[in-house]
């Protein structure tokens, strides 16, 4: 018997039909708001009708924290030293975790079983930390403490603006509402959210840190030259010259501050 021409009595699905719906569902509804009741409704189907295709819930999330993790690019790990190489990481980690904040509480804390692709992608980091001189038994200590401050500067981004904003009682605390002042004076003269200056401020002094560290390991701690100097990484992914992606912030910023801490 021919088939009858038309579309299907249910949708086609697959695992990845599966994980975008499931990631959409989340940015939608939230990290309490995903079920797979839910996310049948969402595709129009059946929740048994998942199992031809996943495990389960936890495999369904596998699949989304793969999704999320093809937008990480690792790649420059197999090319720059390993500090270089995490300044540009951190970026993109950030950038793609801020385009889905209610993923985090469920991504970071479920165990990377099944998730193959981002398994490579931590393969990537990993190598990339080996080949810098970083002793085996703390080379995931270094990246889960890279990535945990990733994680809580891309909910950052998304905070509201005037999380900070002391209001009426601005005078009860003055230190730390003239702090936020400066901190938003700043953020105008560069034309950038607070959170990018958070941000490059943390991250550029993990990296240092780091290096300390790896020195007092015995290992090689890279170079040591500001971020932003000719022979350096140039520029991110965004096109953020790096003399301007690492930024101990002075007291008074202008548009012509070397923010690299060197004299300009």
């Amino acid at each position: 018997m021919r088939r009858r021409a038309g579309r299907p009595a249910t949708p086609v699905l697959s695992r990845e039909i599966i994980a975008r719906a499931a990631l959409g569902l989340i940015d939608d509804a939230g990290a309490d708001g995903f079920s797979l009741a839910a996310l049948a409704k969402r595709l129009g189907v059946r929740p048994s009708s998942f199992y031809n295709h996943v495990d389960g819930k936890d495999d369904i999330l596998a699949a989304v924290r793969e999704l999320v993790s093809d937008s990480i690019d690792a790649s420059m790990f197999a090319r720059l030293p390993w500090d270089e190489a995490l300044i540009v990481w951190a970026h993109g980690y950030r950038d793609t975790f801020a385009a889905h904040p209610p993923a985090i509480s469920l991504l970071a804390t479920l165990p990377i079983t099944g998730a193959l692709r981002t398994l490579r992608m931590y393969d990537q980091v990993v190598s990339g930390l080996q080949r810098g001189g970083w002793p085996g038994e703390v080379i995931i200590p270094v990246m889960v403490s890279v990535e945990s401050f990733i994680l809580g500067s891309a909910l950052d981004m998304v905070a509201p603006p005037d999380m900070f904003d002391c209001g009426p009682l601005s005078s009860e605390a003055p230190s730390f509402a003239a702090a936020v002042r400066a901190r938003d004076a700043a953020s105008a003269v560069h034309g950038r959210p607070p959170a990018d200056l958070s941000f490059e401020v943390g991250l550029a002094a993990i990296v240092d840190g780091l290096r300390g560290t790896l020195r007092a390991l015995g290992g090689s701690p890279g170079p040591l030259e500001p971020l932003g100097s000719p022979g350096s990484l140039g520029s991110l992914p965004d096109g953020t010259d790096m003399e301007r992606a690492a930024v101990p912030l002075p007291r008074d910023i202008t548009p012509d501050t070397d923010l690299t801490g060197e004299p300009a």
